[in-house]
């Protein structure tokens, strides 16, 4: 509930400010609905937008942007690791036991520590990917410091946070051919999404090796982490290259008109590959891609990335949890078994209950789509839907064409997506016990 609340704060902060005279370049007041909206797309880290960044805010708007967008991202994985701390404590002796060998990664007393932690790293890598983007700016485009450096700091928080916002009406399309533009931004969005519980068990390692002491192995949450993100951004760059090659790729940073070379395509899948990982950026117009590449960036946002972290989507961990189960249930196992480990019942129910969730949420609300703004595909609308569930923000260009009442529903949509997955884990995890009975056992037919 603290979490809700805080970024129901947040959001009717930035909502008073965007709606402010000074927030627009013409000086008018803007609709309080389009306020609204892109104050929860930014808090909530998604980047879905109803109207122009670039063309409809002023510098003070655009900076209110991105102040929710940081303010958004910092809380977020601050509140993800102290609601950790709150579970662990709520646990019994042997769940909290177990919860340290998982590896969940952080102890009781480490509160300040977490806290710095987080908003060191994130400060530490949005100066470096900054850097490198200012560079970037002022030598290979000419810009002056001052708008290199703004730029850069802006779409390196944007980055990061995997918000998606960028400084232009076609986001990076411009940048297609520029790998010091994309590259970066794929670094930046990649790191944020792998989550705060993972990059603090990596930061561990590396301290326990520097100081020549044993070492614990990885836990689950960091495996299924890692390993889901080494195989999602190769399948993910595999199916557009494979699916888009002569189709929006071919259209993706050409030079007077002439199709793009080898390269730039094979960087454009790459980055459209990784970017529905909930980062939202996009290199090429996803209008043109065909239904079953749609399809496919579909799963990958329902998906997401990393627990804890600046992505959405229902997470890896759930659905490597999901996996496990069904492979074990195939082999015939009375347990959850991975890298060496039991996976508790509980845990696979609480990954169902998510799963369940997120797809109840996601049908509804394309059918409640459906009735109201009928003149667009189903396509286009469940691509909008589950981008706005998964924070991701990418869109097929029909967001600021949807009636307002269908923009209403993806506002809450981006907020229990943002908000929800996290809560309801956590709700789930620090349950106690309370029947001390069960029942008859008895088996229904299944399948």
């Amino acid at each position: 509930m603290a979490v809700a609340l805080g970024f129901l704060g947040v959001i009717a902060a930035g909502t008073a400010l965007l709606s402010a005279p000074w927030s627009s370049v013409d000086g008018s007041v803007t609709p309080l609905s389009d306020a609204l909206f892109t104050a929860t797309s930014a808090t909530c880290l998604t980047g879905l937008i109803t109207v122009d960044t670039a063309a409809h805010w002023s510098a003070a708007g655009q900076v209110t942007v991105m102040a929710l967008i940081q303010l958004g991202g910092l809380g977020f994985m601050t509140m993800a690791s102290l609601l950790g701390l709150v579970v662990v404590g709520r646990l019994g002796l042997r769940q909290r036991l177990g919860a340290t060998a998982e590896g969940r990664g952080i102890e009781l007393g480490e509160v300040a520590w977490v806290v710095r932690a987080t908003v060191l790293f994130t400060l530490v890598v949005e100066v470096l990917v900054a850097t490198v983007l200012t560079l970037r700016f002022r030598s290979g485009y000419g810009y002056g410091w001052g708008r290199a450096t703004w730029e850069g700091v802006f779409h390196a928080i944007s980055g990061f946070n995997n918000a998606g916002f960028a400084l232009y009406s076609d986001n990076v399309v411009g940048f297609a051919a520029d790998a010091w533009v994309l590259l970066p931004l794929a670094f930046a969005l990649m790191i944020g999404g792998l989550g705060f519980p993972v990059l603090l068990e990596g930061a561990r390692r590396v301290r326990a090796r520097v100081e020549n002491r044993p070492q614990r192995r990885w836990s689950l949450t960091s495996r299924y982490t890692l390993l889901g993100t080494a195989f999602l951004v190769p399948a993910g760059m595999a199916m557009v290259a494979f699916g888009e090659w002569n189709g929006a790729l071919a259209r993706a940073g050409g030079v007077d008109g002439a199709e793009p070379t080898t390269p730039v395509r094979l960087l454009n899948a790459f980055f459209a590959g990784v970017s529905p990982r909930t980062a939202g950026f996009n290199a090429v117009d996803y209008a043109h891609f065909h239904p079953s590449t749609l399809m496919g960036t579909d799963i990958l946002m329902f998906i997401g990335g990393g627990s804890g972290g600046t992505a959405g989507g229902v997470k890896i961990t759930t659905a490597a949890v999901l996996i496990a189960a069904i492979l074990a249930e195939v082999r015939g196992d009375d347990s959850v078994i991975s890298h060496g480990r039991v996976v508790g019942r509980r845990v696979v129910r609480q990954s169902l209950a998510v799963l369940a969730a997120g797809l109840a949420l996601v049908v509804g609300s394309t059918m409640a789509l459906l009735f109201i703004a009928p003149q667009f595909s189903t396509d286009q609308l469940l691509f909008e839907v589950i981008s706005a569930f998964a924070t991701v923000g990418l869109s097929t260009g029909i967001t600021g064409d949807l009636p307002v009442a269908a923009q209403m529903i993806l506002i809450p949509l981006m907020f229990a997506g943002r908000v929800g997955p996290l809560a309801l884990a956590t709700a789930l995890a620090a349950r106690s016990r309370g029947r001390l009975y069960d029942y008859p056992e008895e088996r229904p037919f299944i399948g």
